[in-house]
């Protein structure tokens, strides 16, 4: 329960800022149940928040309500395009629900808070933001 309540609290500390939430959508080997609880817990909290599906690209960007989430079984992912969407869409904080091992491009500079929400027992050292183990 420790994760929920600080998953909730980074929310509501976030209110009123620009904030989306990505899922990693390169395997469809994730408990899509937690998936689905951690968008409905975005939509009634940051009802504003967009949703970024992607693996090696960018498959959808959505208003978080509409979150039918489409995975796929290739396990080829990047966070590349993801994290260069929201500096130029000026998103104010990043979630990204991932196992945290696709792909990032060294001269990447990311200046805006990103928090890796990370659905497994492993939590692998993060090159920038925050984790969070939401297993």
């Amino acid at each position: 329960m420790k994760w929920q309540k600080q998953l909730l609290s980074n929310l509501m500390d976030r209110k009123g800022k620009k904030i989306a939430l990505a899922i990693d959508t390169s395997t469809n080997d994730i408990n899509k149940l937690l998936i689905q609880n951690i968008i409905k817990l975005f939509s009634e909290v940051t009802p504003d928040a967009i949703l970024v599906q992607a693996d090696f690209k960018i498959r959808s960007i959505t208003p978080i309500k509409e979150n039918k989430v489409e995975y796929y079984n290739h396990g080829k992912s990047s966070y590349t395009e993801v994290l260069e969407w929201v500096e130029k869409e000026e998103i104010e904080t990043l979630f990204y629900i991932t196992d945290v091992t696709g792909y990032f491009y060294d001269e990447l500079n990311v200046t805006n808070e990103v928090f890796w929400l990370v659905p497994d027992e492993f939590v692998p050292k993060v090159p920038f933001g925050k984790t969070i183990r939401v297993a």
